[in-house]
């Protein structure tokens, strides 16, 4: 659940919200409001990228493709082992 700040409150403790966000030694995310509205988010880094990585690939329809059919394939144990995987790239 993310902590809430006012944003007087995230102005004033700008530079110490890094430390915020992982205050409980897990990332966390800062909901700032105005007037009680949520209007920003603010979160780490490495959660922004995973996030934007993310959005990303779902954008890709040939990368969904791939992505559904591995899936697909999983599921109906279509799958080799790592040694027979390597042998068949000549790896």
């Amino acid at each position: 659940m993310p902590q809430i700040l006012s944003i007087m409150d995230a102005r004033k403790q700008l530079t110490s919200l890094p430390e915020t966000l992982f205050r409980n030694g897990q990332p966390d995310v800062l909901e700032i409001t105005r007037r009680g509205k949520p209007v920003l988010a603010v979160l780490p880094w490495e959660l922004y990228e995973a996030v934007s990585e993310t959005l990303e690939v779902m954008g890709d329809k040939e990368l969904m493709a791939q992505l559904r059919q591995s899936i697909l394939e999983m599921d109906s144990d279509k799958l080799i082992s790592w040694q027979d995987a390597k042998q068949e790239l000549d790896l």
